[in-house]
């Protein structure tokens, strides 16, 4: 069977790595003109996704990559005395097998891991899809294909073709993002500096591959803003108006946004769809079910659902009438947890008052002071809650896991 899969970032590559493995002959299509190498930003795989990296065989190379950000420097503004944490007390209350890598480092590592077994196509994008499956692209010639996959992000140009306008699907949870690659100048090294208000947080990390930093704002607003998704000028400007008069390195990071060769601007978004497949296509990762940029572990879900979705195509045979509901029923419980995960991360990451800056600072000290043996068994008892990653136990699919590409789906 043939399978086109749109993204080629962290879901498409995961897909295409057990899709090849199960026998389906697989092309992604990449709006980017190449592999993006910038860096990135940082993102976090807990347990589940650990696992099923591990069991794509590409763990050392990951666990190499790693940022290596060990310990982070709060400041509060208005505070005299900032407070050292070690994120090791903090991550080890999340999850018992976790990593922190650059997206891009992450991105490789899975291109590299599938591009001798399945086709990439770069610099091209999919303009149409019929109920047979018969695909025309920006660029490239048309073609039929068995399955579509749309791997490619909040913002999936497959979702809008096939599911409609992203209005109506989305729901917004308050708050926005942003990262830019600045210089190191504070030095960073296995260090976060970070400073927190009411409604914002500014922060700087480098990372044991970069040669640069990069800068983090995270800000909320009372209602949602007017810009477009692909106005960096805009963004930019967003950033100076919410950030202007915070202290410290703040104004540095600032004045570096016009300099920088990597940035990225959202919205801290949730999907809400009632499915996520219709006729011949499917959506996995952010693309069908991001539970929020930053606060709800999109990237450990995008890599869990990827796995799923190969697994249960493979287990049906091919045949997407069964497979796509199973690979939503798999996935469901997973990305409904991770979307109220999300919700009350985003309420208190970021202060939303002068109580919860207090209330912050005074719970990181109390963190300090825990044995971090008492720190995750206390996490533990809620399990649902600050644990969810760790309660995730991806299905096994043996019966399929030796198959090649002589698999008889092979078409």
């Amino acid at each position: 069977m043939k399978v086109l899969i749109s993204g080629a970032s962290i879901a498409g590559p995961v897909l295409a790595y057990w899709l090849t493995r199960y026998g389906f002959t697989v092309t992604l299509v990449e709006r980017a003109p190449a592999l993006r190498k910038t860096g990135g930003h940082a993102v976090d795989l807990f347990r589940p996704a650990m696992d099923i990296v591990e069991r794509m065989g590409v763990l050392e190379q990951v666990q190499h990559r790693k940022t290596g950000t060990e310990r982070l420097t709060l400041h509060l503004e208005g505070g005299t005395r900032p407070i050292e944490v070690e994120l090791r007390r903090i991550l080890g209350a999340v999850s018992d097998r976790h990593v922190e890598i650059m997206r891009d480092d992450l991105s490789e590592i899975f291109y590299d891991a599938t591009r001798h077994d399945a086709e990439y196509v770069f610099g091209d994008s999919i303009t149409s899809i019929s109920e047979d499956g018969e695909v025309t692209f920006e660029r490239g010639e048309p073609a039929r294909f068995d399955l579509v996959i749309g791997a490619d992000g909040l913002h999936s140009n497959v979702r809008r073709l096939v599911f409609g306008p992203e209005q109506g699907l989305t729901t917004w949870i308050g708050g926005y993002l942003a990262v830019a690659s600045v210089p190191n100048h504070l030095g960073l090294d296995g260090r976060m500096e970070v400073v927190t208000g009411v409604g914002r947080m500014a922060g700087m990390y480098g990372a044991a591959h970069l040669y640069d930093a990069r800068a983090v704002f995270l800000f909320r607003t009372p209602a949602p803003l007017d810009y477009h998704h692909r106005d960096v000028p805009r963004q930019k400007d967003l950033l100076r108006a919410h950030f202007g008069g915070m202290g410290r390195a703040v104004p540095t990071l600032l004045a570096e946004l016009e300099r920088a060769t990597a940035f990225y601007f959202d919205s801290i978004t949730q999907l809400h769809l009632d499915t996520w497949s219709r006729g011949r296509v499917a959506l996995v990762g952010d693309a069908g079910h991001c539970p929020g940029p930053a606060v709800g572990g999109s990237t450990s879900l995008a890599v869990v659902g990827a796995y799923i979705l190969a697994g249960e195509l493979a287990a049906h045979g091919g045949d997407h009438t069964r497979a796509f509901p199973a690979y939503e029923a798999e996935i469901g419980d997973y990305v409904r947890r991770s979307r109220k995960f999300a919700v009350n991360a985003a309420r208190r990451v970021v202060p939303g008052s002068r109580f919860d800056l207090w209330a912050m600072g005074q719970g990181v000290r109390l963190i300090n002071r825990l044995p971090a043996a008492l720190t995750r068994a206390a996490s533990k008892i809620g399990s649902k809650g600050m644990r969810l990653h760790d309660s995730i136990e991806p299905k096994d699919y043996p019966a399929m896991a030796g198959h090649s590409r002589e698999h008889p789906l092979a078409t």
